[in-house]
Parts: structure tokens; sequence; C-alpha cells
């Protein structure tokens, strides 16, 4: 099962930035006055892109990034990761504005601008990618998570304390055993 979960997180967190990326070209396109910006064409690919492709692939790949964190390894990389992914959640909303306003005829700003923030998505895809596969357990000067005690199979956390010097009224736990 958490095969499947990581295969569909990764599947869908990449159909999500092949949206990021796609639409700067879009807009792009529109803002020169290309075959692909007029109107119809634009509206229906811009949209499809927006609101059928990369906003479901988001919504999903962070439910399911959601779902994989009790089984992450803990350190400074999660942090980072989860930097990274927010900052990919406002780039996103800020394309939907931009689509936005483009759909209203309200076009602020020029091809370059849209040149650089094509290049952007696949800078944040890359990090995450990046930071992922070496999670790092210390990253920019953030402290490491401190060690947790490791607890013998079929042991739960009680017993576990008791068994490392813990006090407890308990009368059973003297004689060695735990029963709640």
């Amino acid at each position: 099962m958490h095969f499947w979960l990581k295969f569909a997180h990764i599947a869908l967190v990449s159909l999500w930035f092949a949206g990021l990326c796609f639409l700067p070209w879009l807009f792009m396109a529109h803002r020169r006055g290309e075959a692909a910006a007029y109107p119809r064409h634009f509206n229906r690919s811009a949209n499809w892109a927006y609101f059928r492709l990369a906003t479901p692939a988001a919504a999903l790949a962070i439910l399911l990034g959601m779902a994989l964190m009790p089984y992450a390894q803990p350190g400074a990389w999660l942090v980072a990761k989860l930097v990274l992914v927010a900052l990919a959640v406002l780039l996103h909303v800020y394309f939907g504005l931009v689509l936005y306003e483009m759909g209203k005829g309200n076009d602020r700003h020029g091809v370059w601008f849209f040149r650089v923030a094509g290049g952007v998505p696949m800078l944040l895809a890359l990090a995450l990618a990046g930071i992922t596969a070496a999670k790092p357990r210390t990253f920019l000067g953030l402290p490491a998570p401190p060690a947790a005690a490791a607890i013998p199979a079929g042991e739960d956390a009680d017993a576990a304390h008791h068994s490392a010097g813990g006090t407890s009224s308990s009368p059973s736990s003297a004689s060695g055993s735990y029963s709640p």
C-alpha cells in the first residue's frame, strides 16, 4: 500500500508541475498574439490546463503527501519540502489570478516575465525531487530532530517507559507485566 501511495503521489506531482510549466507558455503565446492565443483556443487550453489538470492534481498530490507523512523519516528535509510545496501552491494560485485577469482582458505582464515564470515550476520540481531524494537530517542550519528512543517490537510506549526505569503506581508494573 505504501508503494502505491508514493507512486500515485509522484505521478500527481508530475501532472501538477506539467500544468504549471504549460501555463506560462500559453500566457506568453497570448501576449504575443500567436495562433495559440486566439481567445477560443486560449480560453479552452488555459482553463483545461489550470482547472482540469493542475488544480485536481495539486489537491490530490497534497492529500497523498499528507497521507505519506506518518511514514516519513524525521528531519529538516521534511520542513524544507513543505516550504517548497507552499511556494508551489502560491505559484499555482498566482497563475490562477493571471489567468483570471487575462480572461477579463487585463494583460499586465510582458513576454519576458512569462519566460522567467515558465522556469520557476521546473526549479521547484527539481528542488523538491532533490530534497526528497537526499533526505538530510539537517538543512540550512536547522537542528536535527531529537533521537527517539527505540521501542522493542511488541511493546507499547508505557511498557517501554516502565522498563527504562519509569515509575508507576500500578501494582502490576512491579512484577514486570503490564495490563491497562
